[in-house]
């Protein structure tokens, strides 16, 4: 049998009666890009697995953790909750250093534990890097969540999924979110650098970090991950929660830090140099990322609690201190904005229903605005192309008006499709030929149009052969 036809079926064998239940509940398939290529029931709710992707060069470790009864309720759905380490870490790192299997237990709630490395070296900072050779966004955004979806009894919608993460791992949860908050309602981060690029002096700690983490423990040359920050610099602007925050206006999020100095849980005679010095940089960071959100009006909980260093005591507290936050939200889940705001750099993305397309000739941020069911408004330049969500009636007629700062006012009717949705052509204005935030587009600078489009139903019935 072919291996594009193949159905891999990861059993779990039986090391005895106490592992039956979770066992006979976890029958791991292929599929989503992931191959499965070993299984290892560690407890009756623990699992060790490592699946191949050719998003990256090397297997990856994972672990998940099952709620208890979870084979006994063949028809419960759980939240899942995804949980990431942290630089030169391994996927078993939260539950032998963080307690998550004891933290988490006698809650209905899956833990999935991805590595953000290979071997645990330092980690790719969950983007797909320019020279193509590991994407991590690719595997943990467009593989592992299908994936997981596939093979496990989740409430697969943003409702019944969190990210979390620590350090390096915490700017993934919350970059993650605010690239993609139609996939979780809830973002959390212990210790995290939500700061790559935002602010100046945020930028230049985290440039020194990550190029570190590339040449001292990657062994890649410096600006891998994301490119030269002077001549690339959108891209790192592109994945930096903090120049995306208002994308995380409908996402409940949750932060926790220290100041760097030695806290209940350090050694009072040798604290720790890095773990103090890490987590004073982590301080100004997120107090960054925080004097951001509260600008913009954005609610999130913040806890900068004071004495801590960067180590893993106090992220297991973290953990501790945070879940019941996680299981009220999953409990009470915010619902889909009816009207929100996105922001992206990608030349096509999705969010919350919609697609867009944008047609320029180079790379520069575009924004949804305002997009609800009556109308949005697209600021960029050159043109996009706008799918809206299957929310309209079936073959029924709808005014459509533009309006822009270099366009004229237009109105035509259009036909919502079989699939309920309107296909709409936006013109901003001419294109700009630098790519955004360079040394040319700087000179020259970077032109912004919007177009405001409208939409009022006219009717909802069919309309008759060769009607507009």
């Amino acid at each position: 049998m072919s291996a594009g036809r193949r159905i891999v079926a990861a059993v779990i064998v039986l090391a005895g009666l106490a592992l039956a239940p979770a066992a006979s509940a976890m029958t791991l398939h292929d599929g989503h890009g992931l191959t499965v290529t070993s299984v290892k029931q560690i407890d009756t709710r623990l699992v060790a697995l490592d699946v191949k992707t050719g998003a990256l060069p090397d297997p990856v470790d994972m672990r998940i953790l099952l709620p208890t009864g979870y084979a006994a309720h063949p028809h419960r759905r759980y939240p899942v909750l995804y949980l990431l380490d942290g630089t030169s870490g391994l996927a078993s790192d939260w539950t032998t250093m963080g307690a998550a299997e004891q933290t988490t237990a006698g809650q209905p709630l899956i833990v999935v534990m991805p590595n953000i490395d290979l071997g645990g070296n330092g980690g790719g900072w969950c983007t797909n890097w320019p020279n193509g050779a590991e994407s991590w966004e690719t595997f943990h955004i467009n593989q592992l969540i299908p994936w997981v979806d596939s093979n496990l009894r989740t409430i697969a919608t943003r409702a019944g999924r969190a990210i979390a993460g620590l350090s390096q791992g915490g700017f993934c949860s919350m970059s993650y979110a605010a690239l993609h908050p139609d996939l979780f309602g809830v973002a959390l981060g212990y210790s995290p650098a939500p700061d790559i690029y935002y602010d100046p002096q945020a930028r230049a700690g985290a440039m020194a970090i990550i190029n570190a983490t590339e040449v001292g423990l990657d062994g890649v040359p410096p600006d891998t991950f994301f490119g030269n920050p002077t001549t690339d610099g959108i891209n790192w602007a592109a994945h930096d929660p903090t120049t995306l925050a208002e994308n995380l206006r409908w996402t409940r999020m949750y932060l926790y830090w220290g100041n760097g100095q030695p806290g209940p849980y350090d050694s009072p005679s040798s604290p720790s140099p890095e773990a103090m010095g890490i987590e004073g940089a982590v301080a100004y960071d997120t107090e960054d990322f925080q004097a951001r959100l509260d600008s913009l009006g954005i609610p999130a909980y913040f806890d900068p609690y004071g004495d801590g260093t960067h180590s893993w005591p106090y992220w297991k507290r973290d953990l501790q201190w945070s879940l019941p936050k996680i299981m009220f939200d999953f409990a009470h889940p915010v619902p889909n904005p009816s009207r929100f705001t996105f922001t992206s750099a990608d030349d096509s993305y999705s969010v919350y229903g919609w697609q867009v397309s944008m047609h320029r000739t180079a790379r520069e941020f575009s924004t949804l605005e305002d997009a609800g069911l009556r109308g949005f408004s697209l600021a960029g330049s050159g043109s996009g192309t706008v799918l809206t969500p299957a929310a309209y009636a079936a073959g029924g007629r709808y005014r459509v008006t533009l309006s822009g700062d270099t366009t004229s006012t237009t109105s035509r009717v259009l036909v919502a499709g079989r699939d309920r949705r309107l296909d709409l052509q936006v013109p901003l204005g001419p294109p700009n030929p630098y790519q955004e935030d360079t040394a040319q587009a700087q000179a020259a600078g970077t032109a912004v149009h919007t177009t405001t489009v409208t939409i009022d139903p006219i009717s909802a019935a069919k309309p008759r052969a060769g009607a507009a």
